[in-house]
């Protein structure tokens, strides 16, 4: 070989990490999941931990330092409506960026588009999902439907041999993010070791405070442009603590659905007068009234009485 070959093909020296950084873009993308996602603290610099590691592989590949694909499967564990599947999609983007899946694609699944309800009709559903996903980050909500131990009939054990296979054999073309409840998620991973094993990265996702559920919702109006005024500032303060503790709470996803109810009851506050002339800011102002007609504050009256 000559000298000129050897030099082409010899690694780097020196990296201009600041440089790289930028260049890949990973600063936007992480920059970005500051301003979509309130709070979350443990979860955003688990996220920063991630891709500094990915920049530093990238680095170290290009240096010949290394001589395999790191496992990036992960495992996102939480209650509903903590931003799950908005962390999906940054991981997405910054696995692309750092070249370590072609494509920034999630495709987002559950139970129902991997397990068949009749003998072979599984491995052909799984199996597509995973052609689809391939490239990119394949994300199974709800993940431990897939194992239901007390049905003989039930085909998911099926889907899993095939997912655990692919996992393994195609880590290189694919990240496989599972996501749940925490306490189902243990019970699953104990139950499918084989899982937990191929799993690199475990987060959790907090539940919001209820400063950052009112902060979700002032951002959420602002963006919509709809504001509250103080007084339905303070009911809907009122109205956070009191949904929090009813059933089928879903953090920010439950916030969202109380928002499109308010935006509901204000419309048809203001139709109800049509000879009013409105002005932008009748438009745009919850009042008290539209946050007080929800059902909680019914509920907690009938539990007093």
């Amino acid at each position: 070989m000559s000298a000129l070959a050897e030099a082409d093909s010899a690694p780097p020296e020196q990296i201009d990490l600041r440089r790289e950084f930028n260049e890949v873009g990973i600063g936007e993308v992480l920059e970005g999941l500051d301003r979509e996602l309130i709070g979350l603290k443990p979860v955003k610099t688990r996220i920063r931990e991630i891709a500094s590691l990915l920049l530093i592989e990238r680095i170290r590949k290009r240096m010949n330092l290394t001589s395999e694909v790191p496992t990036l499967h992960m495992s996102f564990t939480g209650n509903p409506g903590t931003g799950k599947t908005t962390v999906a999609l940054r991981i997405a983007s910054i696995l692309h960026r750092l070249g370590f899946v072609r494509r920034g694609q999630v495709v987002s699944v559950t139970r129902d588009e991997l397990v068949g309800q009749y003998i072979g009709h599984t491995a052909p559903k799984t199996k597509e999902i995973l052609k689809k996903a391939m490239g990119g980050v394949l994300f199974i909500d709800e993940a431990y439907y897939l194992h239901r131990p007390d049905n003989e009939r039930d085909y998911g054990q099926e889907a899993i041999e095939i997912l655990l296979q692919v996992m393994e054999s195609q880590r290189e073309d694919l990240v496989v993010i599972l996501a749940g409840y925490g306490d189902r998620m243990d019970k699953f991973f104990a139950s499918n070791p084989g899982f937990r094993s191929r799993i690199a990265h475990h987060i959790d996702f907090p539940d919001y405070s209820d400063d950052e559920l009112f902060a979700i919702a002032d951002r959420m109006l602002h963006e919509m442009n709809y504001r509250f005024t103080p007084q339905s500032r303070e009911a809907f303060v009122r109205y956070i603590a009191l949904r929090k503790t009813q059933p089928l709470f879903s953090n920010a996803r439950s916030i969202r659905n109380a928002l499109d109810r308010i935006r509901l009851r204000q419309a048809n506050r203001l139709v109800a007068d049509l000879d009013r002339v409105l002005t932008s800011d009748d438009i745009m102002s919850i009042e008290p009234s539209d946050v007080l007609a929800s059902r909680v504050f019914g509920v907690v009256q009938n539990r007093q009485a």
